[in-house]
């Protein structure tokens, strides 16, 4: 029994140890920035850990406002095409339906451009399942190399800084309270538009 109460207050001893590791390790610095809205933002170096808002990062990188745009151009070209295609069918449809009314073909004309019409409209329909599951996969694609960009940014980042754990925040995400002095969102915001301005250039 006395064993294991030893035992104890071993794995006690270095549990506590670690926390206090964690707690007091990293650099010992403290950065003040200007929030968009006027206020100061104290960035606390004292901890081995932060975290960045995912959201606003990503939406305000240069990076992924280029792309963004880009994917936009292109669905918006993408359904112009469509929205042509589409009007084109309609034309024959309502040709079709006025000839008819007005007995201008015969049954058997009829029914083979009923044949072709509804043949069209299914190609269309397919098309236009087949665009829309591109631009998804474009997006995704898209989204995926925006959020390498940032880890590989992060990793040079680091080292200037030395956390062992930097964490993405999002709203309604697994992170439900954070330290505003952990963010450092700002910081590397920062960075990352720079680091992506000498690429352009």
């Amino acid at each position: 029994m006395k064993k294991l109460s030893l035992w104890l207050n071993v794995v006690l001893i270095v549990a506590v140890a670690g926390i206090y590791f964690l707690h007091f390790s990293g650099n010992k610095s403290s950065k003040t920035e200007i929030n968009v809205d006027g206020t100061e933002q104290v960035i606390d170096r004292d901890y081995a850990i932060a975290y960045v808002d995912i959201d606003t990062l990503v939406s305000n990188y240069d990076l992924f406002t280029d792309r963004r745009d880009e994917l936009t151009q292109k669905k918006n070209e993408l359904e112009a095409q469509m929205q042509i295609k589409s009007g084109s069918f309609e034309k024959e449809v309502q040709t079709y339906r006025n000839n008819l009314s007005k007995g201008l073909i015969t049954r058997a004309k009829a029914q083979m451009v009923e044949q072709e019409l509804g043949q069209k409209q299914q190609e269309l329909y397919t098309e236009g399942e087949n665009l829309q599951r591109q631009l998804v996969e474009e997006e995704q694609v898209m989204y995926r190399q925006i959020l390498n960009e940032v880890m590989d940014y992060l990793k040079e980042y680091n080292k200037d800084y030395n956390y062992k754990f930097i964490f993405s925040n999002s709203f309604g995400g697994q992170l439900l309270y954070t330290d505003g002095s952990l963010n450092i969102t700002k910081d590397v915001l920062v960075g990352l538009n720079e680091s992506y301005a000498k690429t352009k250039e």
